[in-house]
């Protein structure tokens, strides 16, 4: 792990995500003799769909996307992470089998911990296992929401969304370079790239928002949500 860019320990590092403050100093030291921590550039795979369990991963700077390899080539954008996100996926404890693909949208940085550690301190540490369920759970009603937005809404509702999710979420603002690719927005979407740059061009046309090369602001932002709203 990092701090300030350098290699620090477990026990030092300020970008470790928030459930490992559960971990006893033992359990850290032992993460920390386990991890070894890797830079990615934008575009890298991080985590390969259908390949085995190894680490789980504590992202540590830039942003990375967490998506599913479908049907002839389509992806589907589960998530966008940012720095503090701990990704091990649903195949930990069942099938050791990752179900999904990460890949850097910037260059990157991760620390990846053996799984038997992980999986050491779920079995001895209650405080550790249930803020790991609890995470897991809130990803999961995460994606219930996103499959409901994804099936049952227009495509203005779904591009609503989307913008929204990256003010709300992982930018933390109204203004914000996007940093996706238009691609990445239509696989967020669930729709063709031509079908959401369509859409984003329709809502700057009405004033919802503000496109500059790769910079968006949101300028309307009630009719943004009424949008997400009636779907």
């Amino acid at each position: 792990m990092t701090q300030n860019g350098d290699n620090c320990s477990c026990q030092e590092c300020l970008r470790k995500t928030s459930i490992f403050e559960y971990l006893t100093d033992e359990e850290l030291v032992a993460f920390n003799d386990s991890r070894y921590q890797t830079k990615y550039k934008a575009g890298e795979i991080i985590f390969k769909q259908g390949t085995a369990i190894t680490h789980i991963m504590s992202f540590t700077s830039g942003l990375a996307k967490v998506y599913i390899e479908g049907y002839n080539n389509r992806d589907l954008i589960l998530q966008i992470i940012k720095p503090g996100s701990l990704i091990g996926g649903p195949g930990v404890l069942v099938d050791n089998m990752h179900h999904f693909s990460v890949s850097a949208i910037t260059d990157s940085t991760a620390c990846f911990i053996d799984i038997n550690e992980y999986k050491k301190s779920l079995n001895n540490n209650t405080e550790f296992a249930i803020a790991s369920l609890k995470e897991i759970n809130s990803q999961h009603i995460e994606n219930f929401n996103k499959f409901i937005s994804l099936t049952q809404k227009q495509m203005q509702g779904r591009i609503a969304d989307a913008i929204i999710y990256l003010s709300d979420e992982i930018f933390n603002s109204n203004s914000y370079d996007m940093t996706i690719s238009r691609q990445d927005l239509a696989d967020l979407t669930a729709m063709s790239k031509e079908s959401a740059i369509r859409i984003l061009k329709e809502f700057k046309d009405d004033k919802i928002i503000q496109l500059n090369h790769n910079k968006i602001e949101i300028l309307n932002v009630d009719k943004l949500r009424r949008f997400s709203e009636i779907g």
